[in-house]
């Protein structure tokens, strides 16, 4: 094996599995085979073919088993992960589960993942009921599950696959990947993340992962299972990458790539899971929080910052009273919670300088009172040191010239300033 310092190490499983229920109150009525031969025409292959052979060799098995000798699922993890009310009943009346198992060698591609998810949807959607995947601790409604598989150019959305949670800690927030093991890989962590990140975080460790994931699959490419796969130990994440991983490859523009250092964190606890963690180049100075917010700054650069521009009456001046006219619906949606889901609001506003304003970005992080808004700065600013990438910063709605949604492929909504800079005309209101 060799090592060297542009490479990393990572042990390669001997296989993989994956385990699907579908609780059902009283025996189903159909077998499992009856039920994936009804999905003919509506998977794609070569899907609906591997299902159909693996469940005809013993690399997989469905069981159906009384619900009391399968462990107690615990609700409120299930909760956690997105489960309703309706799907923790059903679970709660079930009297028994179809237990989908499927087994396969790690690389590209997971024939036992998509094999048994198929066939576990394929259960649930005759018997009108629910698919949990065990790994990921979900409850999945088995078109959305069907809909995760590859499509006729056998391509899936990572973000049905990989999930991002997150949590607090003493110098910012933990996020973890929940689905890269699926394949046989560590899972991601990044330490210290700025609290107003989440979203665009979140975004980039997704991006992360698909890059990270090519590379593994690349290397178990061979006849033979290797040991350990050489991962590059700078990953690079672009915004294709991203845009790639949430299933809109058309949707991404040229920004700048980030570096981000792969380190391995081996568990101490036998129990405990190891990670790949992600973290600043070696000799970034500053915490790592800056260089993460930077990061973002760069793969989000639909919005740039330190723009000057006076003019009235132009089209600019134009934008900027679209924008200003619709501060307070923004607002009203902001509060409450009635944005996209995956998208950051930010304002663009001005701070005075010697040479007049100079125009920066901020992300909203509450906007309690109409004319104030309390944010995190998307960039350093030239006029006032104080103002850096991720500094807290108060803003007086007075001062607003433009907001903008973001989501992991760009602007969405908004930017009517910034649409101008880019393409040198309005857009429509």
């Amino acid at each position: 094996m060799l090592i060297t310092d542009d490479f990393l190490p990572v042990p390669v499983p001997e296989s993989l599995s994956a385990t699907y229920l579908v609780p059902a109150a009283g025996l189903p009525a159909v077998s499992a085979r009856s039920a994936v031969r009804g999905l003919a025409g509506r998977l794609a292959e070569p899907v609906h073919g591997l299902a159909r052979q693996m469940l005809d060799s013993p690399l997989m098995s469905v069981d159906v088993r009384p619900i009391g000798e399968f462990p107690e699922l615990p609700p409120d993890l299930l909760t956690a992960f997105g489960a309703s009310e309706p799907q923790l009943d059903r679970l709660a009346a079930a009297s028994h589960l179809v237990v989908v198992q499927a087994e396969y060698r790690p690389g590209w591609p997971p024939a036992h993942e998509w094999a048994a998810r198929a066939v576990a949807a394929a259960v649930a959607e005759a018997v009108d009921g629910d698919v949990v995947d065990v790994f990921g601790l979900q409850f999945l409604d088995p078109r959305a599950a069907l809909r995760s598989l590859p499509d006729v150019q056998g391509r899936v959305r990572l973000v049905d696959w990989v999930l991002v949670p997150y949590s607090s800690g003493a110098d910012g927030l933990w996020f973890t990947t929940k689905g890269l093991r699926r394949f046989g890989l560590l899972e991601l962590q990044a330490q210290g993340v700025p609290d107003h990140l989440t979203r665009a975080w979140g975004a980039v460790m997704t991006g992360a992962a698909r890059r990270l994931l090519r590379d593994w699959t690349d290397g178990l490419a061979g006849d033979e299972v290797p040991a350990f796969v050489q991962l590059p130990v700078l990953a690079t994440v672009t915004g294709h990458d991203i845009a790639v991983a949430y299933g809109n490859p058309e949707q991404h523009g040229a920004t700048p790539p980030v570096l981000l250092r792969l380190e391995l964190d081996p568990a101490t606890d036998p129990e405990a899971d190891s990670f790949l963690s992600l973290r600043p180049p070696t000799g970034h100075p500053g915490p790592a929080g800056r260089y993460f917010a930077a990061a973002c700054a760069t793969l989000f650069s639909g919005i740039q910052p330190d723009v000057r521009y006076a003019r009235p009456g132009d089209a600019m001046s134009r934008a900027i009273a679209t924008a200003r006219a619709s501060l307070g619906d923004i607002r009203a949606r902001f509060r409450a919670g009635a944005l996209p889901p995956e998208t950051q609001l930010v304002v663009k506003y001005g701070l005075p300088g010697d040479d007049g304003p100079e125009y920066i970005w901020a992300g909203v992080t509450s906007w309690d009172a109409p004319e104030r808004v309390v944010g995190a700065s998307a960039s350093d600013a030239n006029t006032d040191p104080t103002v850096r990438i991720g500094s807290p910063v108060v803003i007086e709605a007075a001062d607003i010239i433009d907001w903008a949604l973001l989501n992991p492929t760009g602007v969405i909504e908004g930017g009517w300033t910034q649409a101008i800079l880019d393409a040198g005309t309005p857009p429509t209101p």
